[in-house]
């Protein structure tokens, strides 16, 4: 994806099965669970890097003794001064306590069994300290307390803060992280005095009452009752203070959530790969949480899956599998490939099947795998129109036509490379621009002048800007023909509100384009109408608004709306002809069968409060606001 977009977020959590002890003789150190939980969040870095945090819960304390720790860090080098911290809290134990396993229990903040780990990118809310994660309810009774993170967005935090309200609580702010600490709280709070009640009834002391509610505290009660009425998607972590844990998605499995358990550990992740890197495991030894479901790990270990929520259709996000996720999953990086495979077709009738004058390269690294996959394809064409060329050539007496046809192949070239970045203090957007232009290398001598066509597959192309200010323009520096750029994603024209930061209609080149036609076409009145719309189905309980952007788009096709699109990104003085093809829904689904969530290419949205932010995000274009709509 040339245009940088941020993603929320990544999680980390480690419940360690055996006493601290058992590892230290088995791995030779007792830090076994907080190496693993380092390990897990390096290799999901690409999740988040405006922040990180760590929490950690100590299991059995003595009275009087910390049992909860949490370190954050709201820098661009959060997961490294996170985890020095850590080290450095170690390195002050005295040293003939450091072998001391009483001792650091009781001393060393990070003694615990369980572990929660958190990456964050911030699309809302700013980058303080106190937006990053983990989020901590504190409380004197240990099965009150509370630890929350998680990788989500909730598009109902109105409905939220006003449900709040009612129950007579006074919430210190409308975001979502606020919010579902507190919902939670508050019935983990009603669990507490439920069981309280109970056992007091039935002449208990109130220290044996409380060791009680440990015990007995149902995790799956408090969960069903706090998002029996959530809209949005989520993979969510929290840990209470005595031990209790759970691990819960959203009944459309949108945001991505695995897990792997041994003997040793519950270990769960955003993503699966980062378990098997960590944990040496094979693929399918790591399952999958199912859709409305809670994985809950309970104080002395053991774990069960269960359904909380019903499960809707599962469309989980599709973006997750085109770019988000570490392509180094062995899922993820056949479907990164198809998809590449599955533009090779387009690709070469646009090329008129000319291999000889073409330069095929990608940008930016990321959409390497998917460019293998295209490269393929080219293969298997190639392959054909050789065949079928070879069919009306004399082979005994025309030998160097035969050789001509045998050495066509797709010239595959590194064209560009992503440069260290570029400090300034240059406000002037023109010399701004200039200065962007020198972000990437280019490697000359590859491309014939005004000859060659060069093909450059792209992960996706949102706002398009990157295209427009930057690589365009140094592209056209190796003077091709023509430029012909494949995004491995369809037309991307609607907001996500589920954890991609996209929620600005008029940001997207698709949108764009579209209004730029029907302004064209002299259909300005269909653009005011479905602002009209916008406000009666905005003024509709939600669960009953129907998407009215989706009327943008009818009666265009992806070609049309394509062919805008190259006009609105292309440079005023590039000089090279520019296409753009873009990949089909249809495709996009044969080539990621598991994860069908397309809304930011149909407006087929899985909760109703997607298609409210769709309408209201086009109420803010037409009347000018630039405020996010969820």
């Amino acid at each position: 994806m040339s245009d940088a977009i941020k993603h929320e977020c990544g999680v980390a959590f480690i419940r360690l099965r055996k006493p601290l002890s058992y590892y230290k003789e088995k791995y030779g150190t007792y830090w076994y669970g907080i190496h693993k939980l380092q390990f897990l969040m390096t290799k999901q870095l690409n999740r988040g890097q405006d922040g990180a945090g760590i929490g950690i819960v100590k299991l059995n304390p003595d009275f009087g003794k910390r049992y909860l720790a949490r370190q954050r860090s709201a820098t661009k080098t959060a997961l490294p001064d996170i985890f020095d911290a850590v080290t450095k809290a170690l390195l002050e134990i005295p040293d003939e306590f450091k072998e001391d396993l009483d001792y650091l229990k009781q001393n060393y903040p990070y003694a615990g069994e369980l572990l929660l780990g958190h990456l964050r990118y911030g699309t809302y809310g700013g980058n303080s300290i106190e937006n990053i994660h983990p989020f901590l309810r504190q409380n004197n009774w240990m099965a009150r307390n509370l630890m929350l993170a998680g990788n989500y967005n909730i598009t109902n935090t109105e409905e939220l803060f006003q449900n709040l309200i009612s129950l007579g609580q006074q919430p210190k702010e409308k975001s979502d992280n606020v919010l579902m600490l507190e919902k939670l709280g508050h019935f983990i709070d009603e669990e507490n005095e439920r069981l309280f009640s109970i056992y007091k009834s039935q002449g208990f002391s109130n220290l044996e009452i409380s060791e009680k509610i440990k015990e007995e505290i149902s995790i799956s009660r408090i969960l069903k009752r706090t998002f029996k009425n959530i809209d949005g998607g989520f993979n969510m972590v929290g840990m209470l203070g005595h031990g209790d844990a759970f691990i819960i998605r959203d009944p459309s499995g949108i945001r991505p959530s695995h897990y792997y358990c041994d003997d040793e550990v519950v270990v769960v992740a955003s993503e699966r790969a980062a378990i098997q890197m960590a944990f040496n495991v094979y693929p399918e030894d790591v399952k999958e949480l199912g859709p409305g479901n809670a994985l809950i790990i309970k104080k002395d270990g053991s774990f069960s899956e269960e359904e909380i929520i019903p499960p809707l259709q599962r469309l989980s996000c599709s973006f997750e599998r085109i770019y988000f996720s570490r392509g180094n999953d062995q899922a993820i990086y056949a479907e990164r490939k198809e998809l590449g495979r599955l533009l090779a077709k387009p690709a070469m009738e646009m090329l008129g099947n000319d291999l000889v004058n073409t330069v095929f390269s990608y940008v930016p690294n990321t959409a390497s795998t998917s460019f293998y996959g295209l490269i393929d394809g080219i293969h298997e064409i190639r392959r054909v129109l050789q065949a079928e060329a070879l069919k009306s050539v004399d082979v005994i007496n025309n030998p160097e036509r035969v050789d001509e046809i045998l050495s066509w192949r797709p010239r595959r070239e590194k064209i560009l490379v992503k440069d260290v970045k570029m400090r300034t203090f240059i406000t002037n957007d023109t010399d701004r621009e200039d200065l962007v232009e020198h972000v990437y290398d280019i490697t000359y001598g590859v491309v014939k002048s005004w000859q060659d066509t060069l093909v450059i597959m792209d992960d996706s192309v949102v706002r398009g800007t990157t295209l427009r200010t930057s690589i365009l323009r140094i592209l056209d520096r190796l003077e091709p023909k023509r430029i012909i750029l494949i995004s491995s994603a369809p037309q991307i024209r609607y907001p996500d509100c589920y954890g991609i930061d996209m929620s600005k209609l008029g940001d997207f080149a698709a949108f764009q384009a579209a209004i730029s036609i029907h302004k064209e076409n002299n259909n300005e009145q269909l653009i005011h109408d479905i602002y009209n719309q916008a406000k009666i189905e905005l003024s509709k309980p939600v669960a009953e608004q129907v998407n009215v952007v989706q009327k943008l788009y009818e009666g265009l096709t992806n070609d049309e709306i394509s062919k805008k699109i190259a006009d609105i990104v292309k440079p005023n003085n590039l000089r090279a002809e520019f296409n753009i093809l873009f990949q089909t829904v249809d495709n996009l689904h044969l080539a990621c069968p598991n994860d069908l969530g397309d809304w930011y290419f149909t407006g087929n949205y899985p909760t109703p409060g997607g298609v409210a932010v769709s309408n209201r995000s086009f109420l803010y274009y037409y009347e000018g606001k630039k405020e996010r709509a969820y």
